[in-house]
């Protein structure tokens, strides 16, 4: 995507902290800790969207501050989301998500602020009027991957949401090699979902993973710790996985492969 970074990780899409995680600290601090935190590291911090409009406010100020993150928005109807597709670019952010998976997102409904799924045709036109790379986020088959391609999308994230939206589904790591395949490396392939550690991280990316968000890490580590609480969690991230890499005798990302998930050459 264009984007420099320090290692292949990025912090996930997560808003409204300020408020479920027990009113600590505020949503303006809980993000730029996220965003700031992720680029004195050399990493980007992503930003999330919901309902009150302060969530994504304070992410898209937090973005416009740094000049660093990628600004997620949810499949709102027409009106509501280029409003906010336009205040994403407006933000001097090059690139831009959507979590297509929170169509599920019952809690919206029940706002009055309904999402819902958006077909190949309308995301082809989404793409277009954003002017911006648009990551789609929330791929969980083969299918679901090709489509992406054929509507112009720039990356994706193998998602299920946090496991907060549809019981049942899969692991990502059960779902990422075949999705990883079926792309061919024509996008960019992200992943998340239960990672936790550098280790988790070389796992998913020897899956077949370009790079690899982490969400409750860091809403943790900013609630706890601000900025310097991120970038503590960062150099442990970072640890971890050079640790991995030297036991697994992987000199760089680029020699990341699925052998090494059993720690064999």
């Amino acid at each position: 995507l264009g984007l420099p970074l320090s290692m292949p990780v990025l912090a996930a899409p997560i808003g409204g902290v300020s408020f479920n995680m027990g009113g600590k600290i505020t949503e303006e601090e809980y993000i730029r800790a996220v965003v700031g935190g992720c680029k004195a590291e050399g990493l980007v911090g992503c930003t999330g969207d919901g309902v009150p409009a302060f969530i994504y406010e304070s992410g898209f100020a937090a973005i416009k501050e740094f000049g660093s993150g990628i600004p997620f928005v949810k499949p709102w109807e027409d009106a509501e989301l280029y409003d906010k597709l336009a205040k994403a670019k407006d933000t001097g952010a090059s690139v831009v998500g959507m979590d297509i998976d929170a169509a599920g997102l019952i809690t919206l409904k029940k706002m009055g602020r309904p999402v819902g799924p958006k077909t190949p045709d309308k995301l082809r036109e989404i793409i277009g009027k954003a002017g911006l790379k648009f990551i789609l986020k929330g791929v969980m088959t083969p299918a679901e991957a090709h489509l992406a391609v054929e509507v112009g999308a720039d990356a994706i994230v193998v998602s299920n949401h946090g496991g907060r939206v549809l019981d049942g589904t899969p692991g990502t790591a059960e779902v990422l090699p075949a999705v990883a395949e079926a792309v061919q490396g024509r996008i960019a392939v992200l992943a998340d979902g239960g990672v936790r550690t550098g280790g988790d991280v070389l796992k998913m990316l020897a899956l077949g993973a370009d790079a690899v968000m982490l969400g409750r890490p860091f809403s943790i580590a900013a609630v706890g710790g601000l900025e310097e609480g991120v970038s503590a969690l960062i150099q442990k991230l970072r640890g971890e996985l050079l640790a991995s890499m030297v036991l697994t005798g992987t000199a760089s990302v680029e020699e990341i492969n699925p052998h090494i998930l059993y720690g064999v050459r």
